[in-house]
């Protein structure tokens, strides 16, 4: 049994990794595209290979064909998918008004924001809950305010971006208990490709020569962020209790900046620095307090 949630814990550990380092391919895609192309090319590629995780996943979806239990996940997946469109939009233009680094951080801030937003659906929130937010935000102020009390504009694109993240967080949660989530992960990504592209050509003018040349940038977040990821993370979040899998998936947000720094140059000043520690405690703690919820109930 421990083997076993050492291999989950394993998975979700290299997927944070991925995801870590797509920040990293998703600046550096935007060096010859802009932001819209960039996501529309990083979708178009994407659906090809959640569609192949689909048919890898067909003996499972027989089996609960079956047995009554499957629940088709499109239509779900095209809600949620409006959601992501708009975290991912709004993620990648931020990105050409900040750093990496502060990217991977600022869009962690939804470990925080998941179990503050669970007050509305009439869930308790503990004291260390709110601690973990308060260590969180001041680690927000400490890596972004500039100027007194000035948000800059990348990074406030950027908290805006992890509010919306933590919506689609909490719809997924909704949807993902009763529909096949491949299902919903392919109708989620159609949507964000199809939207993206509807604004990549209102708005820029993408150019296969353009394409090409971000072409490596594109292909590591369309395949490694959302194609294999995904299958960690389903198959971690199989064997991996839900605290531990959310608390080794924040460390996406240490992957980035580390990243930033060794691909990049990115540096951060001492009062950056220990705005990330900050930050990183806060979301740790949100979480402890979720372990400790789960015992309780245990």
């Amino acid at each position: 049994m421990k083997f076993v949630r050492l291999r989950g814990s394993l998975a979700l550990f290299i997927a944070a990794f991925i995801w870590g380092t797509t920040f990293v391919a998703q600046s550096v895609g935007m060096e010859s595209i802009g932001p819209f192309t960039y996501g529309a090319a990083r979708y178009v590629v994407a659906v090809p290979v959640v569609l192949l995780l689909w048919l890898l996943f067909a003996p499972k979806r027989r089996a609960a064909k079956a047995a009554g239990a499957y629940r088709s996940g499109f239509k779900a997946g095209a809600l949620v998918g409006v959601v992501l469109f708009l975290a991912t939009t709004l993620q990648q233009v931020g990105m050409q008004y900040t750093t990496v680094g502060k990217t991977a951080f600022i869009t962690c801030l939804y470990l925080v924001f998941v179990p503050l937003a669970a007050v509305f659906l009439g869930s308790r929130i503990r004291t260390l809950h709110w601690c973990g937010a308060f260590l969180a935000l001041f680690g927000l102020y400490c890596l972004s305010m500039k100027d007194g009390f000035s948000l800059s504009y990348g990074d406030a694109i950027m908290v805006a971006s992890s509010l919306l993240w933590t919506l689609h967080i909490i719809c997924v949660g909704r949807f993902a208990a009763f529909v096949d989530v491949v299902e919903l992960s392919a109708a989620q990504l159609f949507v964000c490709a199809c939207a993206s592209l509807v604004l990549a050509f209102l708005f820029e003018q993408p150019t296969a020569a353009d394409i090409e040349a971000s072409a490596a940038a594109i292909l590591y977040a369309g395949v490694m962020s959302s194609g294999v990821a995904f299958t960690l993370q389903i198959v971690g979040q199989q064997y991996a209790e839900p605290a531990l899998a959310a608390v080794i998936m924040s460390l996406e947000s240490v992957f980035g900046a580390v990243s930033g720094a060794i691909f990049l140059g990115e540096s951060l000043r001492a009062a950056e620095l220990s705005g990330c520690a900050l930050m990183l405690a806060g979301m740790l703690l949100t979480q402890l307090a979720g372990v400790r919820g789960d015992k309780r109930l245990s």
